[in-house]
């Protein structure tokens, strides 16, 4: 897989789906729906369902952190040993 960089891809991929997921599950958690959290982003709902579409890998750090305060967390993003 290394060869064709699908590794990458599929790792990205993975990642996002994870993200997407996180998100959701915070969203429910705390009784948001897709108007509530782009207004507390100050986003539009178009943007809201890219972040929760987990085949759409583009996600900058400024909304993984506007995410993040949207819903009470913080980012914590940690580069490990492969």
């Amino acid at each position: 897989m290394k060869e064709d960089g699908l590794l990458e891809e599929v790792e990205a991929a993975a990642l996002k789906r994870a993200l997407a997921l996180k998100v959701a599950d915070l969203m429910k958690q705390q009784d948001f729906n897709k108007t509530k959290l782009a207004a507390e982003m100050r986003t539009s709902r178009a943007a809201i369902n890219r972040i929760l579409d987990p085949r759409n890998t583009s996600v900058t750090l400024t909304t993984l952190n506007k995410i993040a305060r949207s819903l009470g967390r913080k980012l914590k993003i940690e580069l490990i040993p492969v």
